[in-house]
């Protein structure tokens, strides 16, 4: 990228190398008096500043330091405790609020920040300190972190015995100067033509056909078995060849990253020792984390890194998944007032931060983490702007998730979907067609705004989150024995929630990404053995974290040796599950919810750095069938049953909103009770009513019926007369249950042998070569290919093999006619005795073969209790 020659108004920040071998340095601050930029040079080599800077004197206190800063314009000095020279050469401005310098001489790896001087005025928000050492908002790289101590605050503080900062945030100045305590940017010389030969094609997957799938890049890879050591917990780890056969057995399309931005811990996690592991802490909007980067390419620099990252953006292209960032552009790892100046507080406080109105210096917060950037200033519009083009077009990045999205769209403290930053995405050639998706609250005023972000943006759905915890767990662990969910709102949500998303004439259902769980909450395997939080391990006497999570424990908080409670707990995360990718809309699961990965009650496990939150797959040591690997394989399934019918391959609702934003009627779905009937107009609001149907219609295609059992009891459903069905997916297959024709399910012991995925990790695990790690980083190497090329021969005969016929069992086991008669180990197992709920309109399966006395009828099929299932049309077999 070249600078501009016109310094205008909407001139760049940045560092720019120029032909004749140096640089031109831009940095924004219309606050300020004056601004340097400081370059840091390694004292065993020559200084490229030699002749033009003036040495200033070893033996300088921090306030004549400060004096020669201001009396020459380029003065040098030696920082002994860093082994590095200071070289600080004054910049000119400021012109349209930027200040500008011209360096000689300027070379790739450079190492360099800023200092700001300006008025001290906590009171009204003026912050500048020059003993203080900046980073750039707009540096490629980063090195180095934050140490804690008073160093790193503008206001005088101490350290006390306590661990803790102690001072006065509206004091005196800190006179003690920050380098050698602090990150410091990194310039990448990105002037290579030819850096995108190569690339692998985008994916670009319909929103239609995209699952999501939430990981965080260490805790995914830091227990990997079939990874050598230095991989795990690494971007390289993510993009190792046996790590992408996972993700395609699995059947997502879409891997979304949780922050992998440069971030800093905040400073009351540094004095209880801990780290912000999620990473909602952003240090700088253009670098990568260095930490999730292998060791050698952290002892190569920044560089080296950022290659490291692109690499993996490449391998997961080539694998053919997109790739999603988290993104946090709502407040920065600064904090409150009290928090450290390493960027944008020394640089423009008043400028980047939203100020209260009637208490000037003090900072808005409507994130909960002490600062909201102030999106109603253009500059910083135009500054996220650039960090999300770098990240699309440089890395290849190929969407976002926008965390606390309210917080980005306020115009004077009030929230509207046509917010100048959400039309800059909007219209922007290259991010406009990107995936863009908000997290569609914040802790500020009237915060909750699910559906009201409009086109082209999808938004977290925390209502069909709930509702679906709610209807297959608190609901049913109510003591009356109902709950509060009804008929029309689980139809509401398996349709796409029209009713929050239908907000505008060509938003679709593929707006709404439903989920059960992600990063921020309890498991999918937590919310099913937990009734309460179990934090104790965040430090904050379990304070933190919500307190409503419509979690069930089944009888025994936390794990137990009970089958029959670890039976339940299965059942009903399968009917989560099911519920999620049977649904419309755009599905995201949480990694790991694939098997049953557990936090061990932890509901907000951000600053977990351990076992705790990074994935367990210690189940691949057995040698027979588990629970885990059962679980994955049916997970697995369910996304290939919905990703091959195409009744979920269109992006519009069942039930369509017209220009004149008016409802119109669907044709292609219709509901019914188990007795076949429709239901009436009390049946919709009636919560006792836990047992229906979801026919779907589609031209040139099978019809599909989902059918929902939220019966304590097996029930029987009359399916549609005029065709012949048979069974694609059901909850209850885990537990050795499936839906059967006439007045029984069907019961079978389950398999000891492992499934084809499980048998593949294994194999790669007992297996695994120690690679060169140049090799397996892919750091300034080539390419790696899609298929698992750091495979011996024998090794990837063995994965086609077992992937081949995963696929043709997977086809035989769906296309052909159930035969029950034929099914191996399945015993007919009669229908609970138990009445049937008195109030349900359905009848029982009991009262339907009351004594056997007449013949059932051919549409008449038994279906478990508390399982969700979807069937075909026989007569169209499609795959």
């Amino acid at each position: 990228m070249q600078l501009q020659k016109l310094h205008r108004y909407a001139t760049r920040p940045g560092f720019f190398y120029t032909d004749d071998g140096g640089a031109d340095v831009v940095v924004r601050s219309e606050t300020a008096e004056q601004l340097w930029v400081s370059v840091l040079e390694p004292l065993d080599q020559p200084s490229a500043f030699y002749n033009q800077a003036v040495r200033l004197p070893d033996d300088a206190t921090d306030e004549q330091f400060i004096e020669y800063m201001h009396h020459y314009k380029i003065c040098s000095r030696v920082v002994p405790q860093i082994g590095a020279r200071e070289t600080l050469l004054q910049m000119s401005g400021p012109n349209y609020g930027l200040w500008y310098r011209h360096l000689d001489k300027a070379w790739d790896g450079l190492h360099y920040g800023f200092r700001a001087d300006g008025a001290w005025d906590p009171h009204h928000g003026l912050r500048f300190n020059p003993h203080k050492f900046l980073i750039d908002p707009y540096s490629k790289g980063i090195e180095g972190s934050m140490k804690l101590n008073p160093s790193m605050f503008a206001y005088q503080s101490e350290l006390g015995d306590d661990g803790r900062i102690h001072g006065d945030i509206y004091g005196a100045m800190s006179t003690v100067d920050s380098l050698g305590s602090c990150p410091v940017s990194v310039a990448i010389d990105d002037r290579d033509t030819r850096k995108h030969d190569g690339d692998p094609s985008h994916p670009h997957v319909p929103w239609s056909k995209t699952v999501v799938y939430e990981l965080h890049v260490k805790g995914f890879t830091k227990n990997a078995p079939w990874l050598p050591e230095e991989l795990r917990g690494t971007y390289a780890g993510l993009a190792h060849p046996t790590t992408l056969a996972y993700l395609q057995d699995l059947g997502v399309t879409s891997i979304e990253l949780l922050p992998i931005m440069a971030k800093q811990s905040e400073v009351f996690l540094q004095e209880r020792d801990r780290t912000n592991y999620w990473g909602y802490s952003t240090l700088n909007f253009f670098s990568p984390e260095p930490s999730y980067a292998t060791k050698k390419a952290q002892s190569k620099g920044a560089g080296a890194v950022r290659n490291e990252v692109i690499n993996m953006v490449r391998a997961l292209h080539e694998a053919g998944f997109e790739v999603l960032m988290d993104v946090v552009y709502n407040h920065t790892c600064e904090g409150g007032n009290g928090g450290p100046s390493v960027c944008w507080r020394g640089l423009d406080n008043l400028s980047f931060y939203r100020q209260q109105a009637q208490r000037p210096g003090e900072l808005e917060d409507t994130t909960g983490c002490g600062n909201t950037i102030d999106f109603t200033d253009t500059h910083n519009i135009t500054f996220a702007v650039d960090s999300l083009r770098y990240w699309a077009k440089r890395i290849g990045i190929d969407g976002f998730r926008f965390d606390l999205g309210v917080s980005l769209a306020r115009l004077k403290g009030v929230f509207t979907p046509y917010h100048p930053f959400l039309y800059a995405l909007r219209s922007d050639q290259l991010l406009g067609n990107l995936k863009l998706i908000m997290e569609p609250w914040d802790l500020g005023f009237q915060g909750w705004r699910t559906g009201q972000f409009l086109s082209p943006f999808g938004e977290w759905n925390d209502r069909f989150r709930d509702t679906t915890r709610q209807f297959w767990l608190s609901d049913i662990n109510q003591a009356a024995g109902h709950g509060v969910i009804t008929m029309q709102e689980m139809a509401t949500r398996l349709c796409g929630s029209a009713d929050l998303f239908a907000t505008d004439p060509g938003r679709g259902a593929t707006s709404s990404v439903n989920y059960i769980s992600a990063h921020d909450g309890f498991t999918l395997a937590d919310l099913t053995s937990y009734d309460h939080k179990h934090n104790e391990a965040n430090g904050e006497n379990n304070n933190d974290g919500t307190n409503v999570n419509h979690s069930a424990n089944f009888g025994v908080e936390g794990p137990t040796d009970d089958l029959s409670i670890e039976n339940a707990r299965e059942r009903s995360r399968m009917n989560m599950l099911g519920t999620l990718m049977l649904s419309l809309g755009t599905p995201m699961m949480l990694a790991g919810d694939e098997f049953g990965n557990s936090q061990g009650g932890n509901n907000n496990a951000y600053c977990q750095d351990n076992e705790i939150t990074w994935l367990d797959w210690d189940w691949l040591n057995c040698t027979e069938e588990t629970p885990e690997s059962r679980q994955l394989e049916a997970t697995s399934n369910l996304i290939a049953v919905r990703k091959s019918l195409d009744i979920y391959n269109h992006e519009e609702f069942f039930t369509r909103l017209s220009q004149l934003g008016l409802l119109k009627p669907s044709s292609r779905v219709q509901w019914s009770l188990p007795d076949g009937t429709m239901p009436i107009d009390q049946d919709w609001s009636n919560p006792a009513i836990r047992s229906f149907m979801m026919h779907l219609h589609f031209k040139n295609e099978s019809d599909a019926v989902i059918v929902v059992n939220g019966s304590e009891n097996n029930q029987q459903m009359h399916l549609p007369a005029d065709s012949s069905f048979h069974l694609l997916w059901s909850s209850a297959q885990t537990t050795g249950e499936k839906p059967a024709p006439g007045t029984s399910v069907a019961k079978f012991k389950p398999r000891t042998a492992m499934p084809p995925l499980t048998e593949t990790l294994q194999h790669k695990r007992d297996t695994l070569p120690m690679h060169d790690l140049d090799h397996a980083t892919g750091v300034s190497q080539p390419l790696p290919q899609a298929h698992p090329s750091h495979l011996s021969e024998d090794e990837t005969h063995m994965l086609e093999s077992i992937f081949d016929k995963r696929i043709q069992d997977t086809i035989d086991k769906h296309m052909a006619n159930n035969s029950w008669q034929s099914v191996q180990n399945t015993e007919s197992a009669s229908v609970n005795n138990k009445p049937a709920n008195t109030s349900d309109s359905s009848k029982s399966a009991e009262s339907q073969s009351a004594g056997g006395e007449h013949e059932v009828a051919d549409n008449v099929w038994t279906f478990p209790a508390l399982s969700i299932s979807i069937m075909l049309q026989s007569s169209h077999q499609h795959w």
